[in-house]
């Protein structure tokens, strides 16, 4: 479903520990200033549903985990995304269909399989991928210490990375732009300055997906 709404959808993935809720909320602070109107959200989304895939996904795995996440994607695309997005909001959401790409796939599920549960999901005007070196990574995650069980993988940065680099060349194959940005050695503020001069450079062109997609954008 692509956006044929005012507003505009930015979704913000990556490996964990490489600074997405930072981004998010640097993002947001950062267009307001330049008179934007921002919404900021997460998935699994903060309503019930939301709450209960966030508390087990520890718990639930695979293919009914996948679902369960695709529902409240659904749920958010309905109650939060698209009322914002109809007022002319710019939308910045912390994870969304790449992570879904990413997680599900390490949790054992096929990617055609989680992106025929996503064939009717909301697009996002810019699919933002934050990524780092996979040992800046492993670093962050010992000093903030664990919070899921794909932490407890060692390899699992180097995998994480792997994959959001090919669900970009995936999300390119369904038109969505991406746009990649190595923070191993970038702030967060520095990150969101250039997400917020992209969306700015060519107004009105994140949304344009009558031509083919590029090659994703890397810095």
């Amino acid at each position: 479903m692509t956006n044929s709404h005012p507003g505009v959808f930015v979704s913000i993935d990556g490996p964990s520990a490489v600074g997405k809720s930072t981004t998010v909320a640097e993002l947001g602070r950062l267009l307001n200033d330049r008179g934007l109107d921002v919404h900021t959200t997460t998935e699994p989304s903060t309503s019930e549903l939301g709450d209960f895939t966030r508390a087990k996904a520890n718990h639930i795995h695979g293919h009914a985990l996948a679902c369960l996440v695709a529902a409240n994607r659904y749920e958010h695309i309905e109650v939060e995304l698209e009322p914002a997005l109809r007022s002319g909001t710019t939308v910045i959401c912390d994870r969304y269909l790449a992570s879904s790409l990413v997680l599900q796939r390490l949790d054992g599920v096929p990617e055609p399989f989680v992106l025929a549960l996503n064939r009717h999901v909301l697009l996002p005007d810019l699919a933002v991928i934050l990524t780092a070196d996979p040992k800046a990574i492993t670093t962050r995650l010992a000093e903030r210490g664990r919070r899921h069980r794909f932490h407890d993988d060692p390899t699992g940065p180097t995998r994480e990375v792997e994959l959001y680099a090919e669900a970009a060349e995936t999300l390119m194959t369904i038109e969505v732009r991406p746009l990649l940005l190595d923070t191993t050695n970038t702030t967060p503020a520095d990150v969101a300055r250039r997400i917020a001069d992209e969306l700015t450079a060519a107004p009105g062109s994140v949304d344009n997906r009558t031509n083919p997609a590029p090659r994703p954008q890397t810095s």
